[in-house]
């Protein structure tokens, strides 16, 4: 990693300041682990972060952890060093095979791959007594979770900025939700950072790029299509949604007390 590096303009870090204190990320004494996978979102979330330790009101410490998936037999693990070190950051990393997992449990790759991730991350965050991860979700994931959501499942979520977990006693961060992905690709351009090769099989070749690709598109058409899904994604007093579906139990009660009436008898 080249050594002149120019730390993140205060300009930049505007919007990482208004999640952090919008959504009450930090906490005196916080340990945060930041998941790095070399992808250019982790690295300039790693920056980012670095940089705002060392003006923060509220003092935390930082380091960083990456899942070698085994995707490729060249872990770039001293490259990963090299630029953490470069922030004065430790690294952690480990190894898991995640097409071993994906044989033997089946089903989407993607979907095992993120949750063998993020339990390796939460483990050996708690491992290392950190009580936080930082993990590089930006705006646009976000919205694209959204969407993808109720496709599939026909459900109106996404990843919260906060997400205390219960299990593990971990807390997820996703301080870089107010950016733009096209923002991110310009930053790190303009920060001279060289975000490393995705070996993933699947890059590429997911659903969340086609989905990517279908928002794009509707934008094209009707501009304001990513914005109102990124409206949709607040609660609000002015949404009107159906109640929530009966259980069978409870409708057969209500058929019953409807039927059970007599003619002209008040609810």
């Amino acid at each position: 990693m080249p050594k002149n590096i120019p730390f993140v303009p205060a300009d930049d870090l505007s919007k990482l300041w208004r999640a952090i204190i919008e959504f009450d990320m930090l906490a005196s004494g916080d340990r945060i682990l930041v998941g790095l996978s070399g992808g250019k979102d982790s690295m300039l979330l790693t920056a980012m972060l670095a940089e705002i330790k060392k003006f923060s009101p509220i003092p935390f410490d930082l380091a960083c952890y990456t899942v070698n998936a085994m995707f490729a037999p060249n872990f770039p693990k001293q490259e990963l060093v090299d630029f953490c070190a470069h922030y004065g950051l430790e690294h952690y990393s480990d190894d898991v095979d995640i097409m071993a997992a994906h044989a033997k449990k089946g089903g989407s790759p993607c979907f095992t791959c993120a949750y063998f991730r993020r339990a390796a991350t939460n483990r050996r965050a708690k491992e290392l007594g950190f009580n936080k991860v930082a993990l590089a979700h930006h705006n646009d994931d976000a919205v694209e979770t959204f969407f993808m959501n109720v496709m599939t499942s026909g459900q109106l979520r996404t990843f919260l900025p906060v997400t205390p977990l219960s299990r593990s006693g971990i807390t997820v961060l996703r301080p870089l939700l107010y950016y733009r992905e096209q923002e991110i690709r310009d930053l790190v351009a303009k920060l001279g950072i060289k975000p490393l090769k995705n070996p993933c099989p699947y890059d590429g070749h997911t659903m969340r790029q086609d989905v990517k690709e279908h928002i794009a598109e509707l934008n094209e058409r009707y501009p304001e299509v990513y914005d109102h899904l990124l409206a949709a994604m607040r609660s609000s007093d002015r949404q009107e949604l159906w109640p929530a579906k009966p259980t069978d139990k409870e409708m057969v009660a209500k058929f019953r007390a409807f039927w059970g009436r007599k003619r002209g008898q008040q609810s």
